[in-house]
Formats: C-alpha cells, structure tokens, sequence
C-alpha cells in the first residue's frame, strides 16, 4: 500500500486525479486514496490508529476492484486477485486489531485494556 500511495504522493497525484475522475469520480476523490494507501498503509505497518486505517484501506480497495479491476476477472491480466486479498486483510483488522506489539496497544489503546478470565 505504502509503494503505490508514494507514487501517487511524489509526482503522480494530477495524473492519479486525472484516472480517478475518468472512471466516473469526484477528483478529490484520488486524494483519500492517496491518504489511505500511503498513511493508511504506515499506520498499519506501525500498528497506529490501525482499525481506521483499516476502514480507509478497505473503501479503497473495493473502490479499485469495483472501478478497475473488476472487468478483468479475478486471475486475468490487472485482475481483482490482489486487491481483494489486501481488502480482506484489511477488513480482517479491523476486527482483530493489529496486535500486542503495535503502537495502539503501547499507547494503551485497542484491546490492552481488556482481562479475560481463563477456565
């Protein structure tokens, strides 16, 4: 996520908003990927604010495969297979959180907090 964001954010944004608003979207709309792919994807990988991260990952990712990949199948050629693999990664943390060693659980957040009784 953090390597396709990048290009957008050094160099390609008014290609980037360009595309986006050929397949039907607002412009500002390339800007929230941009955010949510790079930020999104170092937040994630640090474990901060990880669940709307994960929220804003996940928008993205089924705006790609509705929007763009979708049309060429889930294996053909720029299809849907990874997309939808990082979607449900995605979606998977904001469940589940990103675990005891991510920044949330440092700063006291997600699930630290929490005691479960053992049986």
């Amino acid at each position: 996520m953090i390597a396709h964001g990048s290009s957008k954010l050094f160099g390609g944004m008014s290609n980037f908003v360009q595309t986006v608003h050929g397949l039907g979207l607002p412009g500002w709309t390339a800007y929230l990927a941009m955010a949510a792919e790079f930020f999104g994807g170092i937040a994630v990988v640090i474990g901060l604010f990880t669940r709307l991260a994960a929220f804003a990952i996940t928008i993205d990712m089924v705006v790609a495969i509705v929007k763009v990949h979708w049309k060429n199948g889930l294996l053909g050629d720029h299809g849907y297979q990874f997309p939808l693999a990082l979607g449900a990664i995605a979606f998977a943390l904001i469940f589940f959180d990103a675990g005891p060693i991510a920044l949330d659980h440092v700063r006291g957040g997600g699930n630290s907090g929490k005691k479960f009784k053992s049986a």
